[in-house]
Order: structure tokens, then C-alpha cells, then sequence
């Protein structure tokens, strides 16, 4: 144990005197599974539902990074029947669920800490059916933060993390990890990793410096079957897996006791159905964005899981009108649900669903009007519009787009002086004599700065950023 865990002792008593520590309460079986891989945006709770609808056993979650987990706010959602787990700071949904998956979610942490990796894990205990740590992620920022594929290299952190996790929650706990070139030395971590408690643990059969377009091992998962108790749970066959039965293929040449799937998923989740086939792409896109319709996803994540679901399909006539959708309603208009998307909004509304605004704090009204004086000059142009990252691709980022144009107009650079009230930001924003500033207060000085960057696109009438256009994507309120 780390002096970090020792200190975090005292809470996890604590945790155990109050009841939020029953060891072992319950349980999940891996054993005999076909599984919903964890894939960064792609798994949240439409795509996981509509997985659900078509066989898969168990489903993880995105990987949630602890940091951003420990400080949400945990909210039930009577509107639409889900348990939210919400930024408080800007409103963002981070973990969205609901009683049908409850038995079969299980949530994955990208830690490096397993003080932190059991605070995050406390705060959904209750709402999720097991824990995973991701210990194969070879992206770069979680190699940089300690995490992923970095932890293979860090053993001790890793047991860690694991044994402090076994020991003071009430559901199990797996780790997903990558190979080594050396099989010896994936046994031994593997082994290792096994000792600390977990439950079962999930193979990729690729190194941290391979790609899908390498080989999977499946023969160093095989051998690791032979060597370890718990259930080895087989992934990286994406390649290969086009359906059902070829599904059951990996698993039997694994000699795996489960299997995840991810990518194959990704393309046509109804490759996890044992009796209708894979289903035409449109037919699944159709399902899935009632989903999207029924727990109010938002605009950008459903559209790139539709984007990652037609594949070359883009190219289409109405893949191209896809692209250039902005919202939930046009996407549904395109696949013929938008009487459907009519009809759930209004029931929402008058349910009271509150929107990403109406969960955002505004500034202490203890704080002197004084400070903000210059950003609420009449002579300021305002909007209340916020920075939906995902909306923008990188070379179309609204200050991106607003230096391009003051560049050609041969404008003075644009001019930004933000505020900061507690944790909250707000961008004043000069260009070429005028001001501009967004009335919405962002959790950092870069997200102000689009804020006031989108405002002024506005009012300069960038056709893309129309107050109708701005409203539709939810940016303005």
C-alpha cells in the first residue's frame, strides 16, 4: 500500500462505518460473456442501450478519467428516468445511466491514483454493476498522466489501484490490459494483477506501440487462459469479426472464457445478435437515434457515433446531408423520425427537463457588479452562447475562424481580457474597435474565449453562426 492510500485510510473507515463500504455485496459473472469493449465517446447510454437491444451481455463505459469524476454531483433524473452525473461547473452530463442496464454497465476509470480511482469508483457505486480500470490505453494523454498502458510499466501503482479497490467497494473490480512482446513477462503481470483480487481481466492482444493494423496475439491470450483462475476476457479480433458466429470464432481460438468486442461493434452493433443477423446500417441508425431522442443525448456524441456507424457511407447522398446536420432534430428528419423527436421535446418540456444551462451556476451575487461593468456595457455585443467543444473540428474553431478573417480584413489581431470569478470564466473580446462577450460563464479562460469568439462570428453574420443555426446546435440559449 502507498503512503497516498495510507493517508486516504481513516475515509475508507469512515466509508465502512457508514455502510458505503460493504465488501463483496455483490457480484458480476464474466464468465461465458460477449461484451461491449469500452470506446471513448462511442459508449454512452444510447449506443450501450441499443447493444442491449441486440445481445450483448455486459457493456462498459466509456473511459472515465478520475479527476472528472470525483467532481461530479450525482442527480436523478425523473424526466427521463436516469441517475446523471453532473459537471456542476458547466453542466455537462459525464456518466449518464438508468435502471435497465443497471446489472450489466460497468464503468471504466483511467487513474493513476487509487485514492483518487476509489473516490471516483464511491460515486458510482451504487448505479453501476462493476468497476474496470484501464490499464491499455496507449494514447498519449493518458500516458502522460500515469495511465492507460502507462501502469504495465508501473506494477506497484497498478496492484495498488486494484487491491485498494477489492478491499473497500461492494462491487467487482477487473482490469483491460495489452501484451508485451515478451510472453513470459505478460504471464507474470498478468499473474500479479490476478493476485490483487480482481474478478476477471480483459486481454488485448496488442503491445502499447501496436495498431489494428498489427496482429493480434491470440495465441499469447490462449496461453494466458491456461496460466490464470479468473475469466480472461479476449479482445483485439476486430479485424476478423463480421457477425455472430465469427464472434464465437475468436472466442474458441482464444480458448478465451469471454470476449469484448469494440471496432466490429462500432460499425454494426447487431453482430452481438445470435438470431437476426447483421442488420442493415439505416435500420440500426434509426434505433439507435431514438435512443438518442429518448435520454436527450446531445447533438455533437450522437452525431459522431451515426458518423462512426455509416462508414463510407458518408459519401452518400444522404450521408453528405448528415454531415451538414448541426442538430438532434435534423438528424432525425433524415431517418424519418422527426414527428418522433416533435413529440418526445414536447413531452420533456412540459416534464420540466432541464437543459445544460439551467444546471450551470451563475456568479455569487455577493460579488460587485463593478468587476464586470465593461462586459455588460450597453455598448458590448452579447449573447448567452457556450463553447460546445465537439461541435467545432480543430481547423474550424471559432477563434481559428475569427484570426483567419481579421487576417484577410487586415484587422488588428483579435483582443481577449478575460475574468475570473472563483472558477468560473468570462471572455471581452476587441475586434477592430467592437467589443464582444458571451453572458455564459465557462470552467476555463480557453472555452471563455471561443465563448466570445462565437458571439462575434455572430453579429459579423458568418452564416454558420446565425442565432437559428447557434439555437439549433444548442449553443445559444
Amino acid at each position: 500500500m502507498t503512503k497516498d492510500t495510507q493517508r486516504y485510510c481513516p475515509l475508507i473507515k469512515v466509508l465502512c462505518l457508514l455502510g458505503m463500504a460493504n465488501v463483496n455485496e455483490a457480484t458480476v459473472d464474466y464468465s461465458n460473456k460477449i461484451i461491449l469493449a469500452p470506446m471513448v465517446r462511442m459508449n454512452t447510454l444510447p449506443f450501450r442501450l441499443l447493444s442491449l437491444d441486440h445481445g450483448v451481455d455486459l457493456v462498459y463505459s466509456e473511459e472515465l478519467v478520475d479527476h472528472k469524476l470525483v467532481k461530479t454531483e450525482r442527480r436523478v433524473n425523473d424526466v427521463l428516468g436516469t441517475v446523471d452525473f453532473v459537471d456542476p461547473l458547466d453542466g455537462q452530463i459525464v456518466f449518464r445511466t438508468c435502471p435497465r442496464e443497471k446489472n450489466k454497465i460497468i464503468l471504466q476509470i483511467g487513474t493513476a491514483s487509487a485514492e483518487r480511482a476509489l473516490e471516483a469508483a464511491k460515486k458510482v457505486e451504487k448505479d453501476v454493476a462493476g468497476i474496470d480500470i484501464n490499464m491499455g490505453c496507449p494514447k498519449q494523454f493518458s500516458l502522460a498522466g500515469g495511465m492507460g498502458a502507462a501502469l504495465l510499466s508501473t506494477p506497484d501503482v497498478a496492484c495498488d489501484i486494484l487491491t485498494t479497490l477489492v478491499n473497500n467497494l461492494s462491487i467487482p473490480v477487473t482490469c483491460k490490459v495489452r501484451v508485451f512482446t515478451n510472453e513470459n513477462d505478460t504471464i507474470a503481470l498478468c499473474k500479479r494483477l490476478e493476485a490483487c483480487g480482481i474478478a476477471a481481466i480483459g486481454v488485448h492482444g496488442r503491445t502499447k506501440a501496436e495498431r489494428p493494423r498489427h496482429a493480434n496475439r491470440v495465441d499469447m491470450i490462449r496461453t494466458l487462459t491456461q496460466h490464470l483462475k479468473i475469466p480472461v476476457i479476449a479482445n483485439g479480433g476486430s479485424k476478423h469479426i463480421v457477425d455472430y458466429p465469427s464472434i464465437l470464432k475468436f472466442k474458441a481460438v482464444t480458448n478465451a472464457s469471454s470476449v469484448m468486442i469494440a471496432r466490429a461493434a462500432q460499425d454494426n452493433c447487431s453482430i452481438f445478435s445470435p438470431t437476426t443477423g447483421v442488420k442493415d446500417i439505416h435500420q440500426l441508425i434509426k434505433e439507435y437515434l431514438k435512443y438518442c431522442v429518448d435520454y436527450d443525448n446531445s447533438a455533437p456524441n450522437s452525431k459522431y457515433c451515426v458518423q462512426s456507424m455509416l462508414g463510407s457511407q458518408q459519401e452518400s447522398p444522404l450521408g453528405r446531408k448528415f454531415l451538414e446536420s448541426q442538430s438532434l432534430e435534423k438528424m432525425c428528419q433524415l431517418w424519418g423520425l422527426g414527428d418522433y423527436w416533435l413529440e418526445k421535446k414536447a413531452k420533456y418540456n412540459t416534464g420540466g427537463l432541464r437543459s445544460r444551462w439551467e444546471v450551470t451556476p451563475a456568479p455569487p451575487a455577493k460579488k460587485a457588479r463593478t468587476q464586470y461593468s465593461d462586459m455588460d456595457a450597453s455598448d458590448v455585443f452579447s449573447l448567452n452562447c457556450a463553447f460546445l467543444r465537439n461541435i467545432y473540428p480543430v481547423e474550424k474553431l471559432p477563434k481559428t475562424l475569427l484570426y483567419a478573417h481579421c487576417k484577410f480584413q487586415h484587422y488588428d489581431q483579435p483582443k481577449y481580457e478575460t475574468t475570473q470569478n472563483e472558477k468560473l470564466f468570462r471572455s471581452l473580446l476587441t475586434v477592430n474597435g467592437k467589443q464582444y462577450t458571451s453572458q455564459f460563464w465557462e470552467k476555463n479562460k480557453r472555452n471563455a474565449e471561443q465563448g466570445a469568439a462565437i458571439v462575434c462570428l455572430s453579429a459579423l453574420s458568418f452564416p454558420e453562426y446565425s442565432q437559428t443555426e447557434l439555437r439549433e446546435t444548442g449553443v445559444l440559449r
